[in-house]
């Protein structure tokens, strides 16, 4: 399973990225452009057909796709009779649309993606704890601040006799139906020996346990050092609906935050310290916790929902990312196009001529130097993802 969780991802992510090129190929003809090739991965080629003006195929690097636009910059080389139909000659309006249309598919895809899942399997912004066993801890740190266990910590009551996957019903004889009472029996027990009545693979079996004192805001309660599995509260069709957008929101936040987090995401690497689940990951992580999502020991529902809600988050990112204004990403060229309307307008406002189009042989060395940035930063997320890898387990 861990490996069709893996191939899930590359699929997902391939697929992505060809659908992203594909909003550019698509508005392109529709606006008159000449789009001369459209093929799938990069190196050389392996397989093409043509039709019409455009060159369909498959390339040997299974690393994304792209699409030929004839005349993308004035730097480029336009053959005799299709300098009406190169890029930079139509309307910036036009030219805006073909450039913003991959992000446009990148958060189609996660609207729709994230409909889905929350329509099929509840709220993913608002999740309860079950009184399904998630985890088990070894041991209890006696500071209640403490992420990790020291050797002095105690032997949390659980280990060893509850398991992942095991479904308490009962406390002391008496049924539970939610969490929080089977937690509140647990807290009130301290030191005091207790009775879990639990399912396990479809039997029905008591498990002692005795909690252990734990001091939480000011009151000693007991614990025993297991975690609840979460799930999503179940929603209507209908209410799938605004709770979509409530996501977005969620994720547009979340984006931001990464973005500016980058500089300390990349500190921790270097420094060799834990990698949060939330932060700035590579593919070689994500395509590791989509395999460890895809053996998770729930439903397939469960699952599949969970492998949607990454590919959902995942292309919303990119569909952000690729629209920060640097070049050579779409929001780079969609900066140069905006500036050169705003400048043309202020000329016009101030009686001068039309200052023409920016020279971009003159911001290529910042191109560059961008290039090299994102080269090195994926080299380095790379490398992470293989020595200290983001882990859900």
């Amino acid at each position: 399973m861990y490996a069709l969780g893996v191939l899930f991802f590359v699929v997902a992510l391939l697929v992505s990225v060809m659908l992203h090129e594909f909003g550019h190929f698509l508005t392109a003809k529709r606006f008159g452009m000449k789009a001369s090739r459209f093929f799938v991965g990069f190196g050389p080629t392996l397989w093409s057909f043509r039709r019409g003006e455009t060159e369909y195929g498959v390339k040997a690097i299974p690393a994304g796709g792209f699409v030929k636009i004839i005349g993308m910059t004035e730097l480029e080389d336009v053959e005799p009779g299709d300098e009406g139909r190169a890029f930079y000659r139509f309307p910036a309006p036009q030219r805006l649309v073909v450039l913003a249309a991959g992000s446009f598919v990148h958060f189609l895809i996660a609207i729709v993606l994230l409909f889905i899942v929350i329509a099929t399997t509840g709220d993913i912004l608002d999740v309860e704890p079950t009184l399904t066993v998630d985890s088990v801890s070894k041991c209890l740190p006696l500071d209640p601040n403490a992420t990790t266990c020291t050797s002095k910590d105690p032997v949390a009551p659980a280990a060893g006799k509850l398991r992942a996957g095991d479904r308490i019903v009962a406390v002391d004889g008496q049924r539970v139906t939610t969490y929080d009472e089977a937690k509140a029996r647990i807290n009130a027990s301290p030191d005091k020996a207790i009775t879990l009545t639990v399912r396990r693979h479809g039997t029905t079996l008591d498990v002692s346990v005795t909690p252990l004192p734990t001091k939480q805001n000011g009151k000693v309660v007991g614990r025993i050092g297991i975690a609840p599995a979460l799930r999503q509260k179940p929603v209507s069709i209908a209410e799938a609906v605004p709770r979509t957008f409530t996501t977005i929101g969620e994720m547009t936040t979340e984006t931001g935050r990464a973005l500016g987090g980058l500089p300390h995401e990349i500190s921790q690497i270097v420094h060799g310290q834990h990698r949060s689940t939330s932060g700035a990951a590579s593919v070689v992580d994500i395509a590791r916790v989509s395999g460890q999502i895809a053996q998770a020991k729930v439903s397939f529902g469960e699952r599949l929902a969970n492998l949607l809600a990454i590919v959902a988050q995942l292309n919303f990112f990119v569909g952000v990312f690729n629209l920060l204004p640097l070049l050579p990403l779409d929001g780079g060229h969609i900066g140069i196009v905006l500036f050169e309307q705003a400048r043309r307008r202020v000329y016009r406002w101030l009686g001068r001529g039309d200052p023409g189009r920016v020279d971009l042989l003159k911001v290529m060395p910042f191109t560059y130097a961008v290039v090299v940035v994102f080269i090195g930063l994926s080299a380095l997320l790379l490398y992470a993802g293989i020595v200290n890898p983001i882990s859900i387990q």
